[in-house]
């Protein structure tokens, strides 16, 4: 079959995603959030899935129809999604995206992984980072403080395992309960975001006990 044949295939399928993702958001705009909260969250989700999924397509076009851009793509999807990684001695940080809740069925993790996957080995390129045999690792889920509180839910609900296995990759020696641990937090920013803190075991208690002095918790929002 020819590349033109399975682009506009896929142009095809990517069309008809398109159209379901408009008729999802018709939905919200007629659905009262007030009366129908679950209803609207369902479609949100709905609709924030689809959209990653048609983000996804669109990016195996571009390898497609132009491999020599993939580089640059994910680099720009990286830039994007707000994706940082910062260096402080014995302490790396990650900002990511906001994460969805955990999926309930198997959709493609790559909208988020592919280009975190990239932007870290373009930082190795050109910064070391550390190899850690024992660590710890920060979830920190950031709100935003202006949006609705209820919209705030479980850790085990959120994707961290699957961000852990792509960090894990390049600078832990192993990634279980044995040698890594694990801490949680949500806090209220400027802006939605996931932030993956990961240090020494000997940095923690000093950096937890900083954190706690200078950031904003849920329990502090009037």
């Amino acid at each position: 079959m020819s590349n033109q044949k399975i682009l506009y295939d896929r142009l095809v399928k990517l069309e008809s995603e398109i159209q379901k993702l408009s008729n999802t958001v018709f939905a919200l705009k007629t659905t009262d959030i007030r009366v129908y909260p679950e209803n609207y969250g369902d479609l949100s989700m709905n609709a924030a899935l689809r959209a990653e999924r048609i983000a996804c397509q669109m990016r195996n076009l571009v390898c497609l129809a132009a491999p020599k851009k993939r580089s640059d793509y994910l680099q720009e999807a990286a830039d994007a999604q707000g994706i940082e990684i910062c260096q402080n001695e014995d302490l790396i940080s990650i900002t990511l995206p906001g994460l969805l809740p955990k999926r309930k069925q198997h959709v493609n993790a790559a909208f988020l992984h592919e280009p975190l996957n990239y932007a870290l080995q373009n930082y190795l390129a050109v910064h070391s980072l550390p190899l850690y045999r024992e660590c710890v690792v920060c979830f920190s889920q950031v709100y935003e403080q202006d949006g609705p509180f209820d919209r705030i839910r479980d850790y085990d609900n959120l994707e961290f395992k699957q961000l852990l296995d792509t960090i894990a990759t390049y600078i832990m020696v192993d990634d279980t309960g044995l040698y890594c641990d694990s801490y949680h937090t949500t806090e209220i920013a400027d802006r939605d975001a996931t932030v993956i803190y990961v240090m020494g075991k000997s940095t923690f208690p000093k950096w937890l006990q900083e954190r706690k002095n200078k950031i904003k918790s849920i329990s502090e929002i009037p």
